[in-house]
């Protein structure tokens, strides 16, 4: 029997009907995900702390706001701040850079899928969910690259296929899951 790779960090990109979509995976994740997972949703940079609030009443892991230099901790979601990159450092620290933006987007799914590669390679699962650009097309594409395990929400179930059509088409991604099937699957790609 195949042993099953031994995972440690999840980043999950989204834009256009993120809220929904998130609501149908962050829920779903056990108390016990013994990895961090990183969020990035594309918000107005004015946003408040909405999102996390909102989370950490629904969700079984603690649910907070990416700070700066701060250490990466399992068993907590990571959301990027409004109007900030979100970078993973190779010490599994945060960073949060407030540089032009890629793809038309601060933050951009694309920078933190790509830092975290840094800190983690071929142990990292990336996922992109529905969304009205290409951000994170690229990203996942490298997460690949790198051995990691990549799944793309079914453009079917996205409430925006733009995104998820672009990741599959520039990644090739290992799955391409209904949303109501993609918090389950990362329950069991880490255990």
């Amino acid at each position: 029997m195949k042993k099953k790779r031994a995972y440690e960090a999840i980043v999950i990109g989204t834009s256009a009907g993120g809220l929904e979509a998130l609501s149908k995976v962050l829920p779903l994740l056990k108390a016990d995900l013994p990895v961090p997972v990183f969020v990035v949703q594309h918000i107005s940079p004015s946003s408040d702390s909405y999102l996390v609030n909102y989370f950490n009443k629904m969700c079984k892991l603690r649910v907070k706001e990416s700070e700066d230099k701060e250490f990466i901790k399992p068993g907590t979601v990571y959301f990027a701040p409004p109007d900030y990159h979100l970078l993973i450092e190779e010490n599994r620290s945060i960073s949060l850079s407030n540089a032009e933006k890629i793809n038309y987007s601060r933050p951009s799914i694309d920078v933190t899928f790509e830092t975290a590669i840094w800190a983690y390679g071929a142990r990292l699962i990336g996922i992109i969910m529905t969304g009205a650009n290409w951000d994170g097309a690229s990203g996942l594409s490298q997460i690949k690259e790198a051995g990691g395990y990549t799944i793309v929400e079914n453009p079917k179930t996205s409430l925006v296929s733009r995104m998820p059509e672009a990741a599959i088409a520039k990644s090739k991604p290992n799955l391409i899951l209904n949303l109501e099937d993609i918090g389950e699957k990362l329950n069991d790609l880490i255990r």
